[in-house]
């Protein structure tokens, strides 16, 4: 009998040759042990490689796969034939051959296209899974046709050299994932679309983009002003420079806001790729999909003279495309493979804790790389200690260097000096300083004055605080929601802009981009903005008001603020609105705030306060809240069942809550440079369905509201569902071209009020 493991069609109609199916299996096991070389998991991987579609050498399954494609061709009327499971046999004969290793194996196998099991809960049971009678079948069945030299008992390493022992354990079973699946793609896709097969890779070397970005920074410092901050600047890029020289591991490069910390951030990252030959990407994490474009399109005018295609963006959101396009920066997006990615933090770390094969098929990539976190003081308290732990493990097991990117270094060593023990943060080991004297560079930076209030725990009503913050003809005011940005905009006068949430991508860069030029021309400008202005937003204003919360959101309030260094001083004000922010981290952040400020006699944002801020923040916060860890043993459990909860941790890792929000596609009007407008990429939508490259044009124009405002809306015919998940507004003047999304109107249930 003729075992296949895949049968296609060409364009012309006729079926290509079979894809033979031990070729298959070669073929995986030699690509994925070559991806777990970096970390020592070759054999490991190619075990897995090799068993992974045991399954289809049953009878059953050979008869399905001729049938439901045609390729049998005497046979291919034969309707109503199941699907029959495949990767469950390879999981079983592992646990049954190769002892303890080969649940390893079982875990790998079993998840290949579903995603890693749980061992056995309630949510998920690998256990219970390999138990049932109808794997039993699978497995005797497949054994008729596999060949003897496939079954053959290979001898694996020690589970006692898995890279960090008990606590890296689940890592280290996820990074074989990603080599067994993206290897599994890649084989299948090299015979089923050759022409896909062939656009992957052909990057250009981290080498040559360190040439052009060498090159662009030197016609940008030939025409820079000579003024101070523009030679603090350069002194901090040469500091990166210099610093990148030394072993790989974890270094933090605390710039104030307005130091340059982007591109020097970049420099560094490609000067240590360029010491240490064995990197071999440079992955970008920013914490905002808001301003992942504005930093990949800067690093592409950096890296020009290359080429077109010389990194991709990855947002949280682009996997979710069915469709596949030619594109390479597209391909690339399911693995990782270009020299340089930009990304976000939810793509990042959730990938790094997640399950299912298409987040996972990227992980093998991001070892031998650079990770810059930009902005690491947003890291979220609620899930930081599992995402300290998996750096570490990344730094010392699988060759990452970490650069810990911000003006306000978040207390990330380990803290064990707290009351309560449960408190103790196991923090980053051995981080590493870029800048030689921190302080120094900040005095030298300061560019403006905080102003407190007399009394933090008095509120003041927003009618004073516009009656004062109408008395500058350019003033930035940031306060601490949408509800708040609403009522002192109505307090202020005719021409106030507004900046928030409620207004789409499209339309909050075509807002910033109006307030660049009016405060270049020097028209008085008075905006009122959500704290969203206060990462990556590159606006300066003489004055900001900021309504009292974090001290790193009031720092970064202040990095709006005479951010060129054009005046002796800016001024910063901070104010304490009529209500607290909400409960959450706002209030945590604000009480934190308050309580390193009480009889503060120094500067506000003096550098020293803030270790002092994060680790009262972090105290008040559980930072395993959903007890990550414990799913996955990383908190040295882990007995000799191996026992790991892989699905349960995925879906408890969330570092934006989905189940509560939906995607708004709103009708801003404006056309985007190509002069089209959102009718045209909807009417595309509505033709071809959803497309990666199509969706990302709609991100663009999406709000994202609570559910609570958006099933009213949906009842009312204000919007509708477009594609799962993706809904269109249908209702007219909803959207307002001051404010955005308009919720005003929403007629709530009481018990939708409580929510």
């Amino acid at each position: 009998m003729e075992f296949i493991a895949h049968v296609s069609k060409g364009d012309e109609g006729t079926w290509h040759l079979p894809h033979p199916l031990a070729d298959h299996l070669a073929g995986v096991a030699s690509l994925a042990g070559q991806y777990a070389a970096c970390f020592d998991g070759e054999e490991w991987a190619k075990a897995a490689g090799s068993l992974h579609d045991l399954g289809k050498y049953q009878p059953a399954w050979q008869e399905y796969l001729k049938r439901a494609s045609g390729y049998d061709a005497e046979n291919a009327h034969i309707e109503g034939a199941g699907h029959p499971n495949h990767s469950t046999a390879g999981a079983l004969w592992a646990m049954e051959n190769l002892g303890p290793a080969g649940k390893v194996i079982a875990y790998l196998i079993a998840g290949h296209h579903a995603g890693l099991n749980d061992w056995n809960t309630e949510n998920s049971s690998l256990e219970r899974r390999l138990a049932l009678a109808d794997s039993r079948t699978e497995l005797n069945e497949s054994l008729k046709g596999a060949p003897l030299e496939l079954l053959a008992k290979s001898t694996l390493p020690s589970l006692q050299t898995v890279p960090g022992t008990k606590n890296g354990f689940a890592l280290w079973v996820r990074m074989l994932f990603s080599c067994l699946v993206d290897a599994d793609f890649l084989d299948t896709e090299a015979y089923m679309d050759p022409d896909k097969r062939g656009a992957r890779g052909n990057w250009p070397e981290l080498h040559s983009l360190h040439e052009a970005f060498d090159n662009y920074m030197a016609d940008k410092s030939s025409t820079a002003e000579g003024t101070k901050v523009n030679r603090l600047r350069a002194d901090i890029l040469a500091q990166c420079r210099t610093k990148a020289q030394e072993a790989p591991g974890i270094f933090s490069l605390t710039v104030p806001t307005g130091g340059g910390k982007t591109l020097s951030s970049m420099a560094f990252a490609l000067e240590h790729a360029k010491a240490h030959k064995e990197k071999r990407r440079i992955i970008y994490v920013i914490p905002y999909t808001s301003i992942i474009e504005q930093t990949a399109d800067e690093f592409r005018k950096a890296f020009a003279s290359v080429g077109d295609e010389v990194l991709i963006e990855h947002h949280s959101n682009a996997e979710a495309d069915p469709k596949e396009e030619n594109s390479r920066s597209r391909l690339s997006c399911e693995n990782w493979d270009a020299p340089v990615v930009v990304t976000t933090s939810v793509q990042f770390f959730e990938s790094l804790f997640a399950a299912k094969t298409s987040r996972c098929r990227k992980l093998h990539n991001i070892c031998n790389s650079i990770v810059v976190l930009d902005e690491a003081q947003l890291l979220p308290p609620e899930f930081l200690q599992p995402i300290l732990d998996v750096l570490n493990l990344l730094s010392k097991h699988y060759g990452v260097t970490v650069l810990l990117s911000t003006a306000t270094q978040p207390a990330l060593a380990t803290i064990d000096h707290y009351v309560d023990p449960k408190k103790h943060i196991r923090g980053l080991d051995n981080v590493r300083e870029i800048i030689a004297d921190p302080d120094a560079l900040y005095q030298q930076l300061k560019r403006v004055q905080v102003e407190l209030p007399a009394a933090m725990n008095t509120h003041e009503p927003w009618e004073d605080i516009a009656a004062r913050i109408n008395t500058h003809e350019s003033v930035l005011a940031i306060v601490n929601t949408r509800k708040d940005a609403r009522e002192l905009h109505e307090l202020l006068p005719k021409g106030t802009l507004h900046l928030s949430a409620l207004m789409c991508g499209a339309h909050r860069s075509k807002v910033i981009g109006d307030i660049k030029q009016r405060m270049k021309n020097g028209t008085p400008t008075r905006v009122v903005s959500t704290q969203l202005v206060e990462a990556g937003v590159d606006i300066d204003f003489p004055v900001v008001y900021r309504a009292l919360a974090g001290l790193d959101s009031i720092a970064q309030a202040a990095g709006r603020c005479n951010r060129e260094g054009k005046l002796d001083h800016g001024k910063v004000i901070v104010f304490v609105p009529p209500k607290d922010p909400p409960k959450g981290m706002l209030l945590k952040g604000a009480n934190a705030c308050k309580s390193v400020l009480h009889d503060n006699r120094t500067d506000p944002l003096d550098r020293k306060l803030f270790n002092a801020y994060f680790t009262k923040l972090y105290y008040a916060c559980d930072l395993d809240k959903k007890q990550i860890r414990h799913d996955l043993r990383m908190d040295n459990k882990l007995d000799s069942t191996l026992a790991v909860n892989f699905r349960t941790a995925a879906e408890n890792f969330k570092l934006i809550e989905d189940g509560d929000q939906l995607s708004v596609v709103v009708r801003y009007m404006e056309p985007d440079k190509e002069g089209k407008t959102i009718d045209y990429w909807l009417n595309i939508l509505e033709k071809e369905g959803p497309q990666r490259w199509l969706m990302r044009k709609l991100q663009r124009y999406i709000v994202r509201i609570h559910y609570r405002f958006a099933e009213p809306m949906v009842r009312h015919g204000d919007i509708q569902e477009l594609v799962p998940g993706l809904f269109a507004q249908t209702a007219d003047g909803l959207y307002n071209t001051d404010f955005g999304l308009q919720l005003d109107h929403v007629q709530l249930t009481p018990d939708q009020y409580m929510v």
